[in-house]
């Protein structure tokens, strides 16, 4: 408490901003201040409201302070901080950036295309949209009305001079204006974008006007064919704006904001309505709301938003007011040369569009919420599992084991993986067993088991191996360890795993045996199998999870021998060898394919593979 008390004697009656740091020196909190002294002392000589400032109060081992001119510097500089450090027992807002925006791009003859990742580099950004099928509508309607480039060709005055591009189909078919072999100038083409943007921005019925002076400009200078085509485009436009949801009369741009809260949790959304129509919604969810007043919470809303979107309206609609007016005020002024027009309203179409937005952020909330029961929702398979093996954790990934070979044959092995209960099929492995078979030429099922073993745990070992001996099995990308290895087979293929994860460090992982006939799991260290309800769904998902790499392995144990069978049956042909036999695969697909030839048009087959080949074929296959 040393640092703070030094602190709290030598504050300032200045604004500023006020950083809160724990004993690692990290920034836990950032607020501003009118006045710092009065500020940065009500935290430690007036009794916390909660337990989540007193907590944080706890944790408080320095203070630093940054003083301002003013309270608006102190609002950009607090804005900037908690943006930069993102503090523990700040409000948390994350926005919807997971939704989809259409950017008219940075360049001499802009794209425009619809993106999720918004970048700094001058371009302009329009949404989010609520789902792609809004993006490819709006989209397809811009294409329609105005002649918008869709390549991505880097098309500068050298370009066109040089005549390095060529027009394309969509030139031909009056989709595009050809600005890469100059048939439209720069200007022209900037000017039919900044309509563009005009429709992007909702402002419809004020395009609309221009568009119809520009008509009857062309008609009255007798420039026919140009007239045609604005009202051509007038009337698509007219047909847009008339799908479009009116839901004010007074025909103003204005955003409307409301929120909800719920407990430590809050969503707001803020509704764009231009012209009197709706263009769109964005939403913000937050934590860390707990201890915050409704006017720090809009706040903190309106300075996320208009920081990021460069369009004021004339108009933001607000369920309450908000306690630094004067301070966001100075804020617009400063950002967006704008005077702010902050609105209460109390009656009317106004109060009913704040209901339908909360309406909307409830709904939002809700969805989240429900959304995160579903990802740490555990079924009761995985949870009867648990408890079955009393293992110290929820196996929530489980890795499965099986060796396939038929007759001595192309032995197999293969891995499947289950999270939370299901298959997740894009991590199953499938191996070919390199072990020689034992004494007597049979394969070696321990041995094929080992080698698995190893080549699946070897790259997570602890133990001091050569680089080349962990690399050597790692082609693909790194799998997390799972919560429980299964070992399709009995105590004898479990011990077999068990040898290998204790000679590379890894015998700390979680490994059962379970063996098919009486459906026994065979645990680590106990020479009789693990007695498991026959009615446990702990039980069933283990099953369900065996049959799964039983499936596998078969599946690729046969795909092997077949290629095998057809590869050497093939190349036994004398006159025909590896590489017209490879030939002959790829040109017929299988030699069951050759064989229908062989049966119902020989000729075709002559014609194909040649004469001399076919009368080989036709004599070896035994058709």
């Amino acid at each position: 408490m040393k640092n703070i008390d030094r602190v709290l004697k030598n504050l300032p009656d200045s604004p500023g901003v006020y950083q809160f740091k724990d004993k690692t020196g990290k920034v836990i909190y950032v607020g501003k201040a009118k006045n710092l002294k009065n500020r940065v002392r009500s935290y430690f000589t007036s009794r916390p409201v909660s337990p989540m400032i007193s907590k944080m109060i706890s944790l408080i081992d320095d203070v630093e302070i940054i003083k301002t001119d003013s309270e608006v510097e102190s609002l950009i500089l607090e804005m900037n901080l908690i943006k930069e450090l993102k503090p523990r027992y700040n409000v948390n807002l994350k926005d919807d950036k997971s939704y989809p925006y259409i950017v008219i791009t940075n360049e001499s003859f802009p794209r425009v295309f619809p993106t999720r990742k918004k970048k700094n580099d001058g371009s302009k950004y329009f949404g989010p949209y609520t789902d792609v099928g809004s993006v490819k509508s709006s989209l397809k309607m811009l294409r329609d009305i105005f002649m918008i480039r869709t390549c991505n060709l880097n098309i500068t005055k050298e370009a066109v001079k040089n005549r390095k591009f060529k027009v394309c189909l969509e030139y031909h078919i009056k989709k595009c204006g050809g600005p890469c072999e100059g048939f439209v100038s720069e200007e022209s083409y900037n000017e039919m974008i900044k309509e563009v943007e005009k429709v992007l921005n909702g402002k419809t019925n004020t395009l609309v006007k221009e568009l119809y002076e520009k008509m009857n400009k062309a008609a009255r200078e007798e420039k026919f064919e140009e007239a045609a085509l604005i009202r051509n485009r007038l009337h698509s436009l007219q047909v847009y704006s008339e799908k479009q949801k009116v839901v004010s009369e007074d025909m103003l741009d204005k955003d409307v904001i409301n929120y909800v809260s719920e407990d430590d949790e809050a969503c707001a959304v803020v509704l764009k309505i231009r012209d009197g129509r709706v263009l769109g919604m964005k939403h913000y969810l937050m934590t860390s709301v707990e201890t915050k007043s409704p006017q720090e919470i809009i706040e903190t809303v309106i300075c996320k938003h208009y920081d990021e979107n460069q369009y004021i309206p004339e108009e933001i609609h607000l369920p309450q007011s908000v306690s630094d007016t004067n301070i966001l005020e100075d804020w617009f002024i400063k950002k967006h040369s704008k005077v702010l027009r902050l609105r209460i309203p109390q009656r009317g179409e106004k109060v009913q569009l704040l209901k339908m937005v909360e309406a909307n952020a409830r709904y939002m909330l809700e969805d989240m919420k429900l959304q995160r029961l579903k990802r740490n929702f555990v079924p009761d398979s995985v949870a009867a599992l648990k408890r079955d093996l009393r293992l110290k954790k929820l196996p929530f990934r489980i890795e499965c084991f099986d060796i396939s070979n038929i007759q001595g044959t192309d032995t197999v092995a293969s891995m499947v993986v289950f999270e939370n209960g299901k298959p997740k099929k894009s991590h199953y492995r499938k191996y070919k067993i390199r072990s020689l078979p034992d004494e007597t030429g049979k394969p070696d099922d321990f041995a094929s088991m080992r080698e698995v073993i190893y080549r699946r745990y070897i790259k997570y070992s602890d133990k001091d191996l050569p680089d080349d001996v962990k690399n050597n099995n790692n082609k693909d990308e790194q799998l997390p360890l799972p919560d429980l290895i299964v070992i399709d087979g009995g105590k004898g293929q479990l011990n077999s795993a068990l040898t290998v994860l204790r000679s590379i460090g890894l015998e700390n992982l979680n490994v059962i045996g379970l063996a098919k006939r009486l459906e026994e799991v065979y645990m680590p260290d106990s020479p009789e199998p693990q007695s498991i309800p026959k009615t446990s769904s702990g039980l069933k998902l283990l099953q369900r999870i065996r049959d799964e790499a039983h499936r596998f392995a078969v599946t690729f144990h046969r795909n092997l021998r077949e290629k095998r069978t057809i590869k050497s049956e093939l190349e036994d042909i004398k006159g025909i060898g590896k590489i017209r036999a490879k030939r002959l695969l790829t040109q017929f697909g299988s030699v069951g394919k050759i064989r229908e030839l062989i049966k119902n048009n020989y000729g075709e087959l002559e014609k194909l593979a040649g004469k001399k080949i076919a009368d080989l074929l036709k004599q070896n296959l035994n058709v």
